[in-house]
This record gives structure tokens, sequence and C-alpha cells, in this order.
């Protein structure tokens, strides 16, 4: 997939030669900018936190099915038929409910995704003002994203405007 978008930029760019030429090309180094904003910071820090809860939580509810298990495996000589299926029943419910639980917070459309959505959104929001703007003012056509993997084996320096971005967010050095 990498290579069918490397080989039909590279296609679209050598024959559009004309047009490329009085296009301005420009990178941003995404990770270098995230490091620099604090808010980033900040909102990851507070989504490791509510992840170490939800996941403690989690994990308790695991290890009570784990321990009504070991529970039923050393009592299970001595229980009646009857007795054998409601421990079993128990145990399937308390797995149950850390499977739902771990979905609940941890899932595609979960708890943990939709806090990171609520907490990051306006920080890529303002970034992505700050680039468009700097774009705008400049005259750029096109930023790419040099700390994704876009398959960029080398760009120079001198087209990374990711201080730039930096600095029009107010994190300038």
């Amino acid at each position: 997939m990498k290579k069918l978008f490397i080989i039909l930029f590279a296609a679209l760019t050598l024959g559009v030669s004309e047009q490329a030429q009085a296009q301005k090309f420009v990178l941003v180094d995404m990770e270098y900018i995230l490091k620099n904003v604090p808010a980033y910071e900040r909102a990851n820090e507070q989504l490791n936190q509510i992840s170490r809860k939800w996941q403690a939580e989690v994990e308790a509810l695991s290890k009570e099915a784990e321990q009504l298990y070991k529970t039923y495996q050393s009592e299970a000589v001595f229980l009646s038929a009857e007795q054998k299926t409601q421990r079993e029943e128990a145990i399937v419910k308390k797995e149950k409910e850390a499977a739902e639980l771990k979905k609940k917070y941890f899932g595609p459309e979960g708890e943990l995704f939709k806090k990171r959505e609520s907490l990051m959104t306006p920080i890529n929001d303002e970034i992505y003002t700050a680039v468009k703007d700097i774009c705008d003012a400049k005259g750029y056509s096109l930023v790419l994203d040099r700390a994704s993997d876009a398959g960029i084996i080398f760009a120079s320096p001198k087209i990374d405007i990711s201080s730039e971005v930096l600095s029009k967010l107010g994190y300038g050095e």
C-alpha cells in the first residue's frame, strides 16, 4: 500500500512538472511538535492515569473469577452436580463481567477512545490551524509529516517548518 502511494505520488509529481515547479512542499515533525506542547503531555498523563485505574478494575474482576475457579477446583469433589453447575455459572458470569468491562473501557469505541478524542482533538485542531495559517501566509501547497512512515527517504531540514509551527502555537524556542 505504501509503495503504491509512493509510486502514485511520484507519477503525479513528475506528470505535472510545470505545476510542481510553482508549488512549495514543506515538512513538519509531529512528534517534535507534540513533545513541545505542554497540553499534549498533560493529556497523555491524564490518559495514562485513567488507563491504569481502569486496567486495575478489569484485573480485579479477572482475579475474582480466577479465585472462584481455584476454589471450585479444590472443592469440586465435595460438591453435588447442582452445586457444580452453580459455581461454574458464577465463574463464567464473573469472567464475562471482566470481558465486558474491558470492552467498555478499552474497546474500539470504548471510554478510553472517547476520552482520548476529547483531550486530543482540541490540540490537533490547534496544530492544524497553525500549519494552515503558515501555509496560507507562505504559499505552501503540501505539508508532509516527517515523523510518519510515509516513505520519505530524504528531506532537507530547510523545508521543515516544525519550529515555526511551535512558534505560531506560542511554544517557540
